[in-house]
């Protein structure tokens, strides 16, 4: 598992991430080159909570090397909606997409991920920023481009991968109104699907150097009964270099199973209560906190910010969070008294706090 708090991944793609092979050459280019323009200390450290930059015409300067630093939305982007927020069809898809592993994402078939790349961790995106034209280069080839010359949105627009973007300034905040997204795309990993009518307003604000706000308004009314916003903070990577991150010569599709087929394993609101509670996580020499809470039949997890998200019955003790695989230790009728967390990236163990 590799989400921390300083660097937030989600280690819940267990079906994708077999099927991606990270373009390099060895050594890696450039990795460790300062970044230019940043405040530095005497030490030559980047100050990254030093004032945010800004263009010669006097806007902030969005440009450089960013990634999302949560991953509470890119398994479901309805994490905070109630019960009724998601149309039936659209609920009864994500359902069972959700069951497949993501048989038929984005990911899976090496295509574009569309909006869910907006909510997506994983991925490095770089910004560079002109007056008239913003672009988004993203490290798995595809791009975006914000006009910001005025135009408007097409209203009938011929539907794409990436969809179409125009831009504006709001005081020192940037807002992006997006359409034209072909409905082949996904709104997040485990499946909500959206329809040809979405429309996507993004307001980007960069607190200081290292840090960004972006606030993200998805409008679906076919899907969604209300516009459904979510929160992403955004951390400058500096003093390093994108990477290629490639899908190809995919072969493994072939070989994900759904689990449609198999009974619905139900667990006891009594024996849910038996994993309630924090758990010390250790990764990487480091300690980090996972809340486990229950509401009637449903297990939650929450680590570091990411938000509590719903975990999925494999047995009277395992859990899966869209792949990973939770287990919780339990000795005699007490309460659990750790966890594991196995994911693609190995096995993380957690103790109970008294």
């Amino acid at each position: 598992m590799t989400n921390t708090p300083g660097n937030s991944v989600p280690s819940t793609r267990l079906a994708i991430a077999a099927l991606v092979v990270l373009s390099t050459s060895a050594p890696a280019q450039w990795l460790n080159l300062p970044t230019p323009g940043i405040p530095r200390t005497p030490e030559g450290k980047p100050i990254l909570t030093a004032p945010a930059p800004r263009t010669p015409e006097g806007k902030p300067d969005l440009s450089g090397l960013w990634h999302k630093n949560t991953d509470k939305y890119i398994n479901n982007i309805a994490a905070d909606l109630k019960a009724g927020d998601v149309a039936p069809w659209a609920d009864a898809l994500y359902q069972q997409r959700k069951l497949d592993f993501g048989k038929n994402s984005m990911g899976t078939l090496c295509e574009p991920e569309g909006p869910a790349y907006m909510i997506d961790p994983v991925p490095e995106n770089r910004i560079v920023q002109t007056p008239s034209l913003i672009a988004i280069v993203n490290n798995d080839l595809s791009h975006r481009e914000i006009f910001m010359d005025g135009r408007s949105l097409e209203r009938n627009p011929n539907p794409t991968w990436m969809g179409y973007s125009v831009g504006h300034w709001d005081g020192d905040t940037l807002v992006v109104e997006s359409n034209g997204y072909t409905d082949k795309t996904w709104l997040d990993y485990d499946g909500h699907p959206h329809t040809e009518e979405l429309q996507i307003t993004e307001r980007y604000f960069r607190i200081d150097v290292g840090h960004m706000d972006l606030e993200i308004t998805f409008t679906d009314p076919k899907v969604f009964r209300k516009p459904v916003t979510v929160k992403v903070p955004m951390e400058l990577k500096a003093d390093t270099e994108m990477l290629e991150f490639v899908c190809e010569n995919e072969k493994d599709r072939s070989h994900m199973d759904s689990v449609q087929k198999r009974p619905e394993i139900k667990v006891a609101p009594a024996v849910l209560a038996r994993y309630v509670g924090i758990y010390d996580v250790e990764e990487n020499g480091k300690t980090y906190p996972v809340e486990i809470t229950a509401t009637n039949d449903t297990l939650y997890y929450k680590w570091a910010q990411d938000g509590k998200q719903p975990l999925w019955a494999d047995g009277q003790n395992s859990f899966s969070l869209a792949g990973t695989l939770v287990k919780f230790i339990l000795e005699g009728d007490s309460p659990a008294i750790g966890v594991t967390i196995t994911s693609v990236e190995g096995e993380d163990k957690g103790i109970r706090r008294k």
